[in-house]
């Protein structure tokens, strides 16, 4: 599958929107990825899931993912490679392991996301499977929108569409400059705010 006929399947399931939004962090950007909208689909996300599998190439005896946009596509991928999926959600605001979950000791561990933006949350799945004593063997995703440098604490990042999209620092976005309306994406409608907003992390 190339990397076109992914952003083209991301659009066809409108989970690739232009405009004007404010991320989960409080930054604002021109973009928005919901891979939501195309993994409600299970054809699809064993279509993705597959070719992330051949791009990956390695050997793990598990598969996590942080809760909850990469539960689905890190359940596919284990089912691809025969192994199991396990998930890390927050706690209190941290990344733990719950429902009964663990990581035995040296177990190869990749993380499997469906976006990576600033890689904070893919850092702190990171910390959780050492913290177990588990290694990272891997870090995939569907989408690698980063922004910046994260192959410091990344093994071999792998993605199925890199996308460039700008975000911004709330005080100096200029599309709240244009006046251009500022939406806060909903699990369910789109919610139009005043763009002095900040959202909660």
């Amino acid at each position: 599958m190339k990397s076109f006929s992914v952003k083209k399947i991301l659009k066809e399931k409108d989970a690739l929107l232009e405009g004007h939004f404010v991320l989960s962090s409080g930054l604002h950007s021109n973009r928005y990825v919901q891979c939501a909208k195309v993994l409600q689909y299970p054809k699809i996300a064993e279509q993705f899931s597959k070719v992330l599998v051949k791009k990956i190439a390695t050997h793990c005896d598990v598969v996590i993912s942080p809760a909850i946009g990469g539960i689905i596509i890190g359940y596919e991928v284990a089912r691809q490679l025969r192994v199991h999926a396990i998930f890390c959600e927050r706690e209190n605001g941290a990344m733990n392991l719950r429902r009964g979950f663990e990581i035995k000791k040296n177990e190869r561990c990749l993380i499997v996301e469906d976006v990576i933006t600033t890689g904070g949350s893919t850092k702190e799945v990171i910390d959780v499977v050492k913290s177990y004593g588990g290694k990272v063997i891997g870090v995939a995703s569907i989408i690698d929108r980063s922004t910046r440098v994260i192959a410091k604490f990344i093994w071999r990042p792998v993605s199925l569409l890199k996308l460039k999209i700008e975000i911004y620092n709330p005080k100096d976005c200029p599309l709240c400059k244009k006046k251009i309306p500022l939406v806060k994406p909903g699990s369910r409608t789109n919610v139009r705010l005043g763009c002095s907003h900040r959202s909660e992390k």
